[in-house]
């Protein structure tokens, strides 16, 4: 009971600092059985198809699918490694970006975006038209202590100018706290900037951030966690401020590590599919 009451108390408290509200999933489709471990997506407006990626251990590939949910064909990344792809995104112009920054052990020293030009998007094989490099600008130690294990990543948005990258919490004692990171756009070796420190809750396994998508508009960002939705409107760096948080639970709770936006008022979600547990599904959730 002692437990039952400090957990309320928790959750209480959280709700107090940002607005929350309960919104359902729809299942969507199935994945390829071959994509388990779904991990990045986006819905490329241009080619109206889902391209997706899976994490590290797995070929440098991109996954399309139409949107009623027929796998299409891979596409291969030239002269590329997937030392831990964790997100993709895009910008206004349908070039495609993807975040091979997963740091689950804090040590890397290789975290880079990479950028295909949508030109390049009808071809089975793709170059690297720009590589940006990165570092976090407060991290010393690879790996750092325990407690200090805040330099992992699966989530990231893109706009013309900048990458915002949201790190994933893996800190002993974790508290729901989490940076938001800023990179220019271009090629070259840069220093990520800290411009804020915010909270989910306290509860790692459904509270940690594992996706990022920018909706068209470029004015709302969606984070996703294994069984939550944080919504945020989108106007400069200001705007990643704890008070402009809004929190749809999903009321369905699984290894969620994908999220785009398909126009401004739905979401496509991704899981990945455990090992002797249900997932590899893409769902539907209505934000508006």
């Amino acid at each position: 009971m002692k437990k039952y009451i400090l957990f309320f108390g928790i959750s209480l408290l959280y709700a107090c600092s940002s607005k929350s509200h309960e919104h359902q999933l729809k299942e969507f489709f199935s994945l390829d059985k071959k994509h388990t471990e779904i991990s990045g997506m986006i819905y490329q407006e241009p080619t109206q198809q889902l391209w997706m990626l899976q994490d590290k251990g797995n070929p440098p590939e991109l996954y399309v699918y139409s949107v009623d949910g027929a796998f299409k064909h891979s596409v291969f990344v030239n002269n590329q490694k997937n030392t831990d792809w964790e997100d993709l995104s895009q910008d206004s112009f349908g070039n495609i970006y993807i975040g091979n920054f997963g740091n689950n052990e804090n040590k890397r020293k290789d975290l880079r975006i990479l950028k295909i030009d949508a030109s390049q998007l009808h071809l089975k094989t793709v170059d690297v038209v720009q590589e940006t490099t990165f570092f976090y600008e407060d991290q010393t130690d690879f790996p750092p202590k325990k407690s200090n294990l805040w330099y992992d990543c699966e989530a990231f948005v893109t706009t013309t100018d900048a990458f915002y990258l949201f790190t994933k919490n893996r800190a002993k004692g974790f508290d729901g706290s989490f940076f938001v990171y800023k990179i220019p756009n271009k090629a070259g070796n840069f220093k990520a900037q800290k411009i804020a420190v915010l909270k989910t809750c306290r509860n790692f396994k459904s509270c940690a951030i594992t996706g990022a998508a920018m909706n068209k508009d470029g004015n709302q960002i969606a984070l996703l966690t294994h069984d939550k939705v944080l919504l945020i409107p989108f106007e400069n760096d200001a705007s990643f401020n704890q008070e402009n948080i809004t929190i749809k639970e999903l009321g369905h709770y699984s290894q969620k590590e994908a999220i785009t936006f398909k126009n401004n008022q739905e979401l496509f979600v991704a899981d990945e599919k455990e090992k002797g547990k249900d997932g590899g599904k893409v769902f539907a959730l209505q934000v508006n």
